[in-house]
Parts: C-alpha cells; structure tokens; sequence
C-alpha cells in the first residue's frame, strides 16, 4: 500500500487505500455471513450468537498484534492440515459417502468464467496481505523467494480446497462448506467432520482478525497522508473497534445466503482490486523496474508528488471500462455484458486499459532523473541501519 504512493502521489493513494479498506471489510462481511451460516447448519449453534462471539474474537486477536496473529495462524495449520488430508484422501478412497452423479456437465462460457473470475479474486485478493507483511521481511530477502512462497501459499490450498468442495457439491449435494465437510469427514472416521468444520471455522475466524489489523493499518495510513498519525496502542485500539462495528452491521443486514454473498464480495473485490494491482505491477516491473526512492514515499513533498495524475487516470480508465462487461445479478449486468450472454469478462478489459493506459501516460517520465534521489535515499537508509546496530 504505501509502495503505491510512487504510482498514486503522497495523497492520491488514498484511492488504493479505498480500494483495500472495502476489500478487508467485504471479506469480513462474507466470513461473518459464512460462519454464522455454517456453524448453525453443522451444529445448530444460534446463528447470531455466532456472528457476536466471532466478530469479538477477531477483534480481540486483531488488538492483541500482528505476533499474535501468526502464532495463532501457526497453531491452527498444524492442527487442520492433516484432518483435511485424511478427508481428502478418504475421498480419493471412496469412504466420504456421496452418491454417483448421473447428470451431464457440459463446458459453458458462463460457468468458467464465474468461476476463473472467483479463482482470480481469491489469490488477487492475497496481493493487500503480501503488500502488508512483507514489509517485515529483511531487506536483503531474495524476490524470487518471496514471489514462490506468495504464490505457492495463494495457489496450492486454493487449487486443492476448490477441487474439494466440488466434489462436496456434486457427490454430497452439500450447499455449505463446513456442512459438507462435517459429512463427508464423519463419513470417514466418526467425529473427524466434526472437528475439522469446527477448526476451518476457527480457522476463518482468524482471517477475520488478519483483516482487521491489516484495515487498521490501511485506515491509518490513509488518514497519515493528510494529517500526520502516531501508531500509539489507542489508535489501534479505536480504528480495529470501528471497523468491526462496520463488518458487523453489514453482514447483519445481508440477506442473501453465505454463498451468494461470498460470491458478490469475491466479484467486487475483483472490480476494485484489478485497475491498482495493474498500476502497480506495471510500475515495479516495467516503469521503474522495481527501482524506488523510499525515503520519499514517506515524504509529503518527495520526488512522487501529492497527487500523480499518471496512476489515477489509469486506474479510473481502466474502472470505467469494467463498467459496461461487469456481471453482477441481480443487481446489474452491463449492456456489452448482455451481448456476451452474460459472461463476464469485465476484469479483463479492466485489466488491458489500466495498462495500456499507464504505459502510455509514464512514456514521458523521467525514470533517470530519480536515480539521484534513489541513491540519497539508500545512503541515508544505510545510516539509519548503521545507528540503529550500534
């Protein structure tokens, strides 16, 4: 987020910082629905004594710290993984029950797009958390080691979980996840679904908290680039408390089933997410190729300016080009959408404008005239490493 301020001007990130704040509060609007959906299916539990004590417990985790939340993470992959292995594998084997479906799935335009335009939201998704945390990564970290963990982490439980739940869909009929994998666990070792439902719902929970403490570090930063903000504990503390009032109100008015909201949220993040993320990638790896001033990113009156016409114009070209394609029923479906029958392709052309259209505007900047600064900064960065060792 705050590499963006390159692209976006010192003030003008706000906009990605918009963008981010609704990406955390939507997903934490569709767990909350999820959860208090799934568990009251899998157990019975009271659905809203669900949403309160999850939506407590996310911001509880969210105020105790980033350490805490990876411990947190940490403790429950240990415990989950092998319990969804077994499941798998039980599946494989043929012991998770389900019937055989004689029903003939034929390839449709339509079906693969919603579901590559899911697929793309969920990993695309993951780009506000890696852009948030591997800020704590030593500098000397190799690139091509971060981008393999990223996405080997992205990609490997996606592909696996979505190869999963299809199958609960189709041989199960199951319409929740934690419901399905409550049966088809159980069906394998009695209690196994039991407990791996209720650990995937911990599990969701903890994503929670992650998207309140990266909303609250979002919020403050934006707030930063127009009034200078001091990270003391009180502001944490009030901004996470904020932003779980908001989540919570949300998710309680949504009347839609989980699914369904999971499936709008994934869509809108997509909309939101694909016009900063060209921006930025296009920037790192062919503007300035991954060549930045960082004491001026944190600078009001640094060499990236208040406001960069360049990465605003090309976010909102490549906004408004989604426009017209973007499918969302029953809410609205796009004009050029409807000759398409339906297909949803906005992200796409979303994706090709915002970079045709930052390629074009930055072919006049002047990438060697910041060499300069770069060099300033990376010295007076050294010095800072020096005293702070000494």
């Amino acid at each position: 987020m705050i590499q963006s301020r390159a692209q976006f001007g010192f003030r003008g990130v706000i906009v990605a910082l918009l963008v981010t704040l609704v990406t955390f509060v939507a997903s934490n609007v569709a767990s909350q629905v999820l959860l208090a959906q799934g568990l009251n299916g899998a157990f019975g539990w009271n659905a809203n004594l669900v949403a309160i004590a999850v939506t407590v417990g996310a911001a509880l985790l969210a105020i105790y710290g980033y350490d805490w939340v990876q411990r947190v993470f940490r403790w429950i992959l240990y415990a989950l993984l092998p319990l969804v292995a077994i499941i798998t594998v039980g599946v494989l084997a043929g012991q998770a029950g389900g019937t055989v479906s004689h029903y003939v799935y034929g390839f449709n335009w339509i079906s693969f797009m919603a579901e590559f335009t899911a697929a793309t939201s969920s990993n695309l998704g993951w780009a506000v958390y890696v852009s948030d945390y591997s800020r704590y990564l030593p500098r000397d970290t190799p690139r091509g080691k971060i981008i393999a963990y990223a996405f080997g982490g992205a990609a490997i439980p996606a592909v696996w979980l979505i190869a999963l739940g299809a199958w609960l869909a189709v041989r199960l009929g199951g319409t929740d996840a934690l419901v399905g994998l409550q049966t088809a666990g159980n069906n394998v070792i009695s209690h196994l679904g039991g407990v791996t439902a209720f650990l995937s719902a911990v599990a969701l929970a903890a994503a929670m908290s992650m998207n309140a403490y990266s909303g609250m570090l979002t919020t403050l930063a934006g707030v930063d680039a127009f009034r200078k903000v001091h990270p003391t504990r009180s502001a944490r503390v009030i901004t996470i408390l904020v932003l779980t009032g908001i989540w919570f109100v949300i998710a309680k008015l949504a009347t839609a089933s989980a699914v369904a909201v999971l499936d709008t949220v994934l869509v809108l993040l997509l909309y939101l997410l694909v016009p900063w993320t060209v921006t930025n990638l296009i920037d790192f790896f062919f503007v300035r190729r991954g060549h930045y001033s960082i004491m001026d990113i944190f600078r009001p009156n640094g060499i990236y300016g208040m406001w960069s016409y360049r990465g605003l114009i090309a976010y909102g070209a490549g906004f408004a080009a989604e426009i017209p394609f973007m499918v969302l029923p029953p809410y609205y479906t796009g004009p050029l959408a409807k000759n398409l029958n339906s297909v949803d392709v906005s992200w796409v052309v979303g994706a090709v404008v915002t970079a045709v259209a930052y390629l074009l505007l930055t072919r006049n900047l002047d990438v060697a005239a910041e060499q300069a600064a770069i060099e300033k900064s990376d010295t007076e960065l050294r010095r800072i490493d020096a005293s702070a060792s000494t």
